[in-house]
């Protein structure tokens, strides 16, 4: 059984920073890719980024990068969101989830049906 759980959200002024983690358990992350959607009241879950072994980071959302990394440690079972430069439209819950189908890299195009176990997620918000 595959379980994900987003922590380090929080409150951060325009600007600043925050380091999202997502610890996964019941898979291995040499094998498996790991995806950030984020979601905002009203809109549906957007694909953030995707950290694959095969073929390393693709971003989906074009306003993150050169902002947002995807750093992980495999042996710790850890996939993070490394967000700086953050702005108010950066502002959602962040969610991780494993990808279901091809897990040796990201499937899709930042579309969640390609994608298994969601945890409940971390409030990020930037607010001045």
């Amino acid at each position: 059984q595959v379980q994900l759980e987003e922590s380090g959200g929080g409150l951060v002024q325009p600007g600043g920073s925050l380091r999202l983690s997502c610890v996964v358990s019941g898979l291995n992350l040499d094998w498996n890719s790991i995806a950030w959607f984020r979601q905002v009241p009203g809109k549906e879950r957007e694909g953030v980024a995707c950290s694959s072994p095969e073929h390393g980071v693709t971003y989906w959302t074009a306003s993150v990068k050169g902002r947002f990394t995807v750093p992980r440690d495999n042996n710790a079972n850890t996939v993070f969101l490394q967000m700086d430069s953050l702005n108010p439209e950066d502002t959602a819950v962040y969610y991780c989830t494993n990808a279901r189908v091809g897990p040796r890299l990201c499937p899709g195009d930042g579309d969640s049906a390609y994608f298994d176990s969601w945890g409940q997620g971390t409030q990020v918000t930037v607010s001045s």
